[in-house]
């Protein structure tokens, strides 16, 4: 059973996030402050965190930075419709997707499965081919889920793992936002072209010499991301 952190200032969100999650057969633990999300994960093994971002005295960003010191545990943020500079600060600091309130049971629950099923699934089941992949000084091992950059260890947050995979797997091949969205989170797009120009942007800060002149990580021009090796 996969057990959910739900953090939430307002009491009437986390009753209806547990009561969603509980009936789907998640085993949930509560949190109204982002301390609180600290100190459980200090004492429980959570496997997924669903956090707002508008909290009192330590707001879902800056949980989201400290947890990332020391864990990729996947992270979707619970945001507001004006909170669209949130999002993009929350994708950049490591989380891993979010929801916009309000929402439904269906949506919240077609996340949390898409999440949860990149984060176990796909890192525990190895490839039954060749699980090394090579463009230039980037190396992937799937097996081990491991990236090195000219020999040094690199560390990524789950969505961004999957999407220079998905890269790395078919290097020159150009993909659009919608079709990287459905390889990586498997569901229909939902604001796949903030979502995903994040993402490359952070992956670009951690795998290129110069991010803003990308050797390796491509876009091209209003059809989509690519990788390959520049010269």
């Amino acid at each position: 059973m996969y057990s959910v952190l739900v953090c939430d200032d307002e009491a009437d969100i986390v009753s209806a996030l547990e009561i969603y999650l509980s009936s789907a057969g998640y085993r949930v633990l509560t949190a109204h402050r982002g301390q609180e999300v600290l100190d459980t994960l200090q004492k429980e093994e959570i496997h997924l965190i669903l956090l707002d971002v508008m909290m009192p005295v330590m707001d879902g960003i800056e949980v989201v930075r400290r947890v990332r010191e020391n864990s990729n545990i996947p992270i979707i943020l619970l945001t507001a419709k004006s909170e669209e500079r949130d999002k993009v600060e929350g994708l950049n600091v490591g989380a891993d997707d979010y929801i916009t309130k309000p929402f439904g049971a269906d949506e919240l629950l077609a996340r949390v499965r898409s999440v949860l099923r990149r984060y176990t699934m796909l890192g525990a089941i190895p490839q039954e081919n060749e699980n090394v992949y090579r463009v230039g000084g980037i190396l992937l091992d799937d097996k081990r889920r491991r990236v090195e950059l000219d020999g040094e260890e690199v560390v990524l947050t789950n969505a961004e793992y999957e999407i220079l995979r998905l890269l790395m797997k078919n290097p020159g091949k150009v993909f659009s936002t919608k079709e990287i969205w459905r390889a990586v989170w498997q569901s229909e797009p939902v604001g796949e072209k903030n979502t995903i120009a994040v993402h490359i942007h952070h992956l670009r800060e951690k795998l290129e010499i110069t991010p803003s002149e990308p050797r390796y990580l491509k876009v091209v021009w209003a059809q989509g991301y690519k990788i390959e090796e520049g010269k």
